[in-house]
């Protein structure tokens, strides 16, 4: 028998590794399973391994970028889907309107205040109870 979680299974996915290390360090300390990717295709890769939670994707990525990584997440029938919040230095109304369009649930701007993360996280973690 699996130990219960406590937090939210998260892949953050961004390429700048101390911003990367950083946003998993605080996940990890507010109690989530964190998984870090650097890349589009790596992403792909670990989200049809490991269906997580949520995906914190940053945008501008290297080979794919994160509306491709949004687009191209096949999910099989009967599957949950990750809830997909971009957090990126891309702030435009059209870069919002991209991100809904390509599935993101929601569309943050860097930089993001921990707090407010965390009460986001904590408000989709009581949804799934």
């Amino acid at each position: 028998m699996e130990p219960a979680r406590t937090g939210l299974h998260i892949l953050v996915v961004e390429d700048n590794a101390d911003s990367a290390f950083s946003t998993a360090l605080l996940l990890r300390l507010y109690g989530h399973e964190v998984r870090v990717v650097h890349d589009g295709m790596t992403a792909l890769r670990a989200i049809q391994d490991d269906v997580p939670d949520v995906v914190l994707l940053d945008i501008g990525l290297p080979g794919l970028d994160g509306w491709q990584v949004a687009e191209k997440i096949v999910r099989p029938p009967n599957q949950k889907r990750p809830m997909l919040i971009a957090i990126t230095g891309y702030g435009q109304e059209d870069d919002r309107r991209r991100s809904a369009e390509v599935g993101i649930d929601l569309h943050l701007v860097k930089p993001v205040d921990p707090t407010q993360l965390q009460e986001i996280l904590r408000k989709f973690q009581s949804l799934l109870r």
